[in-house]
């Protein structure tokens, strides 16, 4: 009897996808399963995706990579959120922090809503001054949460993710991965066989002649999409009608200080710059739209605005925001930028790779691919995308600004109905409801929210019943403890200094 389980994989394409993959394969499944990675050094990677969000370290914790070992090993820095400098209009600033809750609940309504009230009487300051992480990060503080403190402390729970060097990420994956058996090919790819009777993937052939074949095929060849587009026709959806973006200009420069605990997005005329600061150096990019800048414009923003020397030529990556029809097209299951694009606005690559690989894990074949997997896989990853999709629409089209063409065209545009109706129920009386499994939640979208200009008209008419002396007390009480927390919180050198410093040269 033919023995028809899914057990040899062939994983297209390194970088960070193709390693993260392989690496959680061989945990996860041992010598179950047989991966082989094909890549070429003459094809390089993006190397960018340097800021991550929360979620990666449930990634590393299943790897069951040791942290301190993760941030020497990536250079790596703490990350408490993303600093919006001018996206609601020139001059305005907030902080959309990583923590779990704005302040503190009360009763059955989150903080915001008795905060609505408040902010309306002048009895409160910004939403910002309610979380350690957005009153930590522009005060360059951080700490990992404290075990010595009481349960309900705000130190007890800090949320946090990383900023990386991903150049540096991947190699460490790959002598993870292949000290639990993972075979790595070197070579380009020439040629993908398809099966002739079901068109699915049969084999790829190498430029040497080499024929690897494989029962599933993962497809982690960036924007190439060797298997999931050049080889199946699986199609592209484009979300350029709504995320205008389509380049980006990247830099890596020289350290000029103490790195903050938090990723910079700075609103430019035609897109937005990113400032990303590792124990090594820093990098920074501008993304932009190429309808309303050039590239040699662009450039010179950039430049003109880092504040490090230079340490290599700028670089440009092309792309288009949106997702390829099908994630999962027969026996390809396509990871990373293979599988499209968003935009970096909230560091989200390196966690679309990380759901691709979750989903997979969840949904893995035994015996041949069959479609109701990959159906599912499909579904999954489509409300995802389209998730994180609508939240990275709000940054753009919910602004005052009408400066320049770009964002008169971002605040005038039409948006997806499932944005509007978030945009609606909050406008309404400031109500978020976080939809099943969707990475932002309600903390996120009430951050944003409120820090692009969405003012509720109202609130929840059970804060009404809170009096307002005791409504004003709480407050004034919730943002004294925040601010009691970040006193005695070290510097975040201080806290790399004595945790997890890289070795210095000399």
């Amino acid at each position: 009897m033919t023995d028809s389980r899914v057990s040899n994989i062939v994983i297209v394409g390194g970088g960070t996808a193709g390693w993260m993959t392989a690496a959680a394969l061989a945990k996860t499944f041992g010598q179950q399963l047989s991966v082989r990675l094909v890549e070429s050094r003459e094809i390089g990677t993006v190397g960018v995706g340097e800021a991550t969000v929360p979620h990666i370290k449930l990634f590393n914790n299943l790897l069951q990579l040791d942290e301190v070992e993760f941030i020497r090993k990536t250079s790596a820095t703490f990350k408490l959120g993303i600093q919006f400098n001018d996206w609601r209009r020139p001059g305005d600033s907030y902080i959309h922090g990583f923590g779990t809750t704005i302040g503190r609940s009360l009763g059955l309504l989150p903080f915001h809503q008795y905060w609505l009230k408040a902010a309306r009487a002048g009895r409160a300051g910004p939403l910002g001054d309610y979380t350690v992480h957005t009153l930590a990060a522009p005060r360059g503080k951080f700490m990992t949460s404290a075990s010595d403190v009481p349960a309900n402390s705000p130190l007890a729970d800090i949320g946090y993710a990383y900023h990386m060097d991903t150049t540096l990420y991947a190699p460490m994956l790959r002598q993870y991965a292949e000290a639990r058996g993972v075979r790595r090919t070197e070579g380009k790819v020439a040629e993908v066989k398809l099966r002739p009777d079901d068109g699915f993937v049969e084999s790829v052939v190498l430029e040497g002649g080499e024929v690897i074949a494989g029962d599933l095929f993962i497809d982690c060849s960036g924007f190439r999409g060797l298997l999931i587009e050049q080889a199946l026709h699986t199609g592209y959806i484009s979300f350029s009608d709504w995320l205008p973006c389509d380049r980006a200009i990247a830099v890596r420069t020289e350290s000029d200080g103490a790195p903050p605990p938090y990723t910079r997005a700075n609103a430019q005329a035609a897109g937005w710059q990113w400032r990303i600061p590792l124990q090594h150096r820093t990098g920074d990019g501008y993304v932009y739209s190429s309808a309303h800048i050039s590239d040699d414009e662009a450039t010179a923003t950039l430049l003109r605005n880092i504040q490090g020397r230079p340490l290599c030529e700028p670089f440009q990556l092309r792309f288009t925001a949106g997702t390829r029809r099908k994630l999962w097209n027969r026996n390809v299951v396509a990871i990373g930028l293979s599988s499209g694009f968003m935009e970096p606005l909230e560091s989200t690559s390196i966690h679309m790779i990380q759901m691709g690989i979750t989903r997979l894990l969840g949904l893995f074949p035994r015996e041949g691919c069959h479609p109701v997997l990959a159906e599912r896989y499909n579904a999954q990853l489509k409300f995802d995308t389209e998730r994180i999709r609508d939240f990275l629409i709000l940054h753009y089209h919910a602004t005052e600004r009408e400066d320049t063409p770009f964002w008169r065209q971002c605040r005038h545009m039409s948006i997806p109905p499932s944005l509007q109706d978030n945009l609606d129920l909050f406008t309404d009386s400031g109500r978020f409801f976080r939809n099943a499994e969707e990475l932002f939640a309600e903390i996120s979208w009430v951050q944003v929210m409120i820090g692009q200009g969405i003012v509720p008209r109202s609130w929840h008419p059970l804060v009404d019943q809170v009096p307002e002396a005791d409504l004003y007390r709480f407050i004034a009480d919730v943002g004294r403890v925040m601010a009691d927390c970040v006193e005695v919180m070290p510097t975040h050198q201080a806290f790399i200094d004595r945790h997890c410093a890289i070795a210095r040269a000399g």
